[in-house]
């Protein structure tokens, strides 16, 4: 989230300026988006590539013990990582 608060980025950039590989990084990306964190739009670059940039969405938390309580019960045990990183 970051490295997204500066400027837009596509993903081969951003795996590139964070030293991870574009794997992990769409993981990451992908669930951010799906938590409306982060927004995409595919831009086609000036050699005819496509291109999938991302930004930060604005956004607010109220955190309450409540609202951490939810968010806790979320979290994925380390091997569910793994296995979306195999897909």
């Amino acid at each position: 989230m970051a490295a997204l608060t500066r400027e837009r980025n596509y993903v081969s950039r951003l795996a590139r300026e964070l030293n991870i590989s574009r794997a992990l990084l769409q993981v990451h990306l992908r669930k951010l988006e799906a938590a409306a964190l982060v927004t995409s739009a595919i831009e086609v670059s000036d050699d005819g590539r496509a291109m999938k940039f991302y930004e930060v969405t604005p956004f607010a938390f109220q955190l309450t013990p409540e609202t951490i309580t939810a968010a806790a019960r979320t979290l994925s045990a380390a091997g569910e990582l793994e296995t979306e990183l195999q897909r």
